[in-house]
């Protein structure tokens, strides 16, 4: 009996499929999509980063990027390479129409390259804004990273009459061609121009895995049957994100900065002018610093600027040094904010145009200029003016003395009466005339002291002025 048992479990054992041959063709695979068809810089490198992260908490079993772009930054098109070679999913990349450049780079650091018929993958000459050719020790370094990302994915094992011989899956080579033009490699490229390869001489090189038009026929191609796509899209936050970094709305939001300390200035007190230009401030800077364009620095010159500000106004008399250099720190946090500092060693190379400082720099100034014009316009508006705003906004209303409102008691005239000093007068005191006590000041600024007899010469603004007698 238990020989025919175990007899039976052994069969079953045989005919029963395993949980691996089950999950491994029948599974559905899951595929995380995201695009990259925008000039490669900063703002993609967080998206990628953010992408792939997101890949992986969502248990993707692979990666596909959909790329046509014709470069951008070298040092951002690193960053993305990096980080696609350190992924732990398998990254496939659909090359949509162009991979140049920096494109080139990040396609080399994919598991498995597709390109659509008619695309091509190369030109990455490292050049600055007017395409021309950068010095050698630029080439240099974009030679030896595209060398080492081909030769990141190894090598296979090929035979040939019986001989095996093991061969680039990517050659270097051909890598290298595609930087420098004097690499030669026969029959693929002369040492005259840059190499760049379409989709099908990409299939013969060994630099794609085949020519595809659309995601699904790559997945189709790459033996995955089975799957279910999930294709990133720009969150809520992704898109607030733009529209705060919008160089429209972050003039309006120095006008709102610039506007509400200059109101809070000159009414000073916690009120809607600080409230409106602390708001302006968080949603100026804080867009900045969520793309990583924004550093602390630019923050604390920002509030120093501020600061010296307050000073002069508040502790200082009439303006000078402090408050200069208060505007100066003021107008400068808000430019340097909207500037990347990591381009800013790409202006002296020539990579780059002076244009990413001067075009921030010109919108600041235009918008403090604006900001400070209108200030002074509602200012005499609503604080000197007699408009319906400024009856909304300022107590204007005026207190008449027959009404009861009076800035010192009324008293009678008291010109030649005489009285006693209570206290000393230096020259400002109280004296008692008539067993009433007065605000009293000596004239000519002279000493009295205490229970000195004094006679009255004259009275202003509620003070009597006296002189001590027998005093000449």
């Amino acid at each position: 009996m238990i020989r025919v048992l175990l007899s039976l479990l052994l069969f079953l054992s045989i005919c029963t499929p395993t949980a691996a041959s089950v999950t491994g063709s029948d599974s559905v695979k899951q595929i995380y999509l995201f695009p990259i068809r925008e000039e490669i810089a900063p703002s993609v490198t967080r998206i990628v980063d953010k992408c792939l992260r997101e890949a992986e908490r969502r248990h993707a079993d692979y990666i596909v990027i959909d790329l046509n772009t014709y470069g951008g930054l070298v040092d951002a098109a690193d960053s993305i390479r990096t980080r696609i070679l350190n992924s732990r999913l398998p990254v496939m990349v659909f090359i949509n129409n162009q991979a140049a450049s920096a494109g080139a780079l990040i396609s080399l650091a994919a598991d498995s390259i597709y390109m659509r018929p008619g695309a091509t993958i190369g030109a990455a000459t490292v050049v600055n804004q007017n395409g021309e050719a950068m010095p050698d020790k630029y080439q240099s370094f974009m030679r030896a990273m595209m060398r080492a990302t081909a030769e990141s994915h190894g090598k296979r094992a090929q035979i040939e009459n019986g001989d095996t011989t093991w061969v680039w899956i990517r050659d270097p080579n051909i890598a290298e061609a595609m930087v420098d033009p004097r690499v030669t490699i026969p029959g693929v490229i002369d040492s005259t121009r840059v190499l760049s390869l379409t989709a099908e001489e990409a299939i013969r090189q060994g630099y794609s895995e085949g020519s595809v038009s659309s995601v699904e026929e790559l997945l189709e191609k790459a033996g995955i049957t089975s799957y279910e796509i999930y294709e990133y899209t720009p969150t809520l936050l992704d898109r607030l994100i733009g529209f705060l970094s919008h160089p429209a709305f972050q003039g309006f939001m120095i006008l709102l900065i610039i506007g509400g300390l200059y109101f809070e200035l000159q009414t000073p007190g916690v009120g809607f002018p600080l409230i409106a230009a602390i708001t302006g401030a968080l949603l100026y800077f804080a867009p900045l610093y969520l793309e990583g364009v924004l550093a602390y620095w630019e923050i604390i010159l920002f509030l120093a600027g501020v600061i010296l500000l307050a000073i002069e106004i508040f502790a200082i008399p009439g303006f000078g040094v402090t408050g200069i250099f208060g505007i100066v720190a003021i107008v400068l946090g808000l430019i340097f904010a909207v500037i990347d500092n990591d381009l800013l060693r790409y202006i002296p190379t020539g990579e780059l145009s002076p244009g990413i400082v001067l075009v921030p720099f010109f919108t600041v100034i235009i918008s403090v200029t604006v900001a400070l014009l209108l200030s002074l316009w509602l200012g005499r508006r609503i604080l000197v003016g007699r408009s319906a705003l400024q009856q909304s906004l300022v107590l204007s209303q005026k207190m008449h003395p027959e009404e009861g409102y009076l800035s010192h008691p009324e008293t009678d005239n008291l010109k030649g009466k005489t009285g006693v000093s209570t206290v000393p007068l230096r020259p400002s005191g109280k004296v008692r005339i008539d067993g009433r006590i007065y605000e009293a000041a000596a004239e000519n600024a002279m000493f009295i002291d205490r229970g000195k007899p004094v006679e009255i010469v004259r009275q202003e603004g509620g003070v009597v002025y006296c002189r001590e007698i027998g005093q000449k």
